[in-house]
């Protein structure tokens, strides 16, 4: 059963890997930061909270990872009204939404889904957040690259080279089942903005990182039996509800 094909990058390439899931990023302990600095997502380098104190905030978080950005740290603070540092799913709509553009409850659901703290699936903590952010920075900076024409939207060729650049060599018949998702029926062609380029670059993503654990040879085939087909494409339907 073959799937998403990851494409090779020579030394010269200048487009960044699309960033790996918290799994990943607890495990090597890595800050993830913004690649890409445009007019949508760009930070003001600041003295940063909690350098080499754990990223402890204003009033006691501990959970950010060291030198994690003074922004993001208050974003989730200001939509963390009960301080129990996390945050649930409309709270997390609420913190990107103001950050990026406003994002539909789906796609929240389904980062959250991708960024789910271990302890909490229902709700994101503050590394979760940062790895989370960050991603989203990234992605912003794909997004802006492809939007040549600066519409905020991009189109089916602009979408399959952005999947590109991100690692994902898409068939084009897979390509025209995704764009269709977003086909209003009115006959005009159809565009994507930055929330539904998220939400389909997250649902390929989650998926082939799914594919790879079985693929461990990277052959770009791998076998599954019927319950472990499900329990992979499952999850990702139910984080829609």
């Amino acid at each position: 059963m073959s799937f998403f094909s990851r494409k090779k990058r020579s030394s010269s390439s200048h487009a960044p890997s699309a960033p790996s899931l918290p799994e990943s990023y607890d495990q090597r302990g890595q800050t993830y930061s913004t690649s890409h600095q445009s007019n949508y997502s760009q930070q003001q380098q600041q003295p940063y909270y909690g350098q080499g104190s754990g990223g402890v905030s204003s009033y006691g978080y501990s959970g950010f990872p060291p030198g994690t950005s003074p922004d993001i740290i208050r974003s989730f603070e200001m939509v963390d009204r009960d301080r129990s540092g996390f945050i649930d799913e409309n709270e997390l709509q609420q913190a990107i939404s103001s950050g990026y553009q406003r994002f539909n409850i789906r796609t929240v659901r389904l980062l959250m889904f991708l960024f789910k703290n271990p302890n909490d699936s229902l709700r994101c903590g503050p590394k979760e957040f940062a790895a989370l952010w960050s991603c989203l920075g990234q992605w912003r900076g794909i997004f802006e690259r492809y939007d040549k024409d600066r519409s905020g939207k991009i189109d089916l060729f602009e979408l399959r080279d952005a999947l590109y650049s991100l690692g994902f060599a898409i068939p084009s018949s897979v390509l025209q089942v995704l764009i269709s998702k977003y086909d209003d029926g009115s006959g005009r062609r159809v565009e994507l903005n930055f929330d539904s380029f998220v939400e389909c670059g997250m649902m390929l993503k989650g998926l082939t990182e799914k594919f790879k654990e079985k693929d461990r040879r990277h052959t770009g085939t791998t076998a599954f039996n019927y319950d472990e087909f499900m329990s992979t494409i499952i999850p990702f339907l139910v984080s829609y509800d």
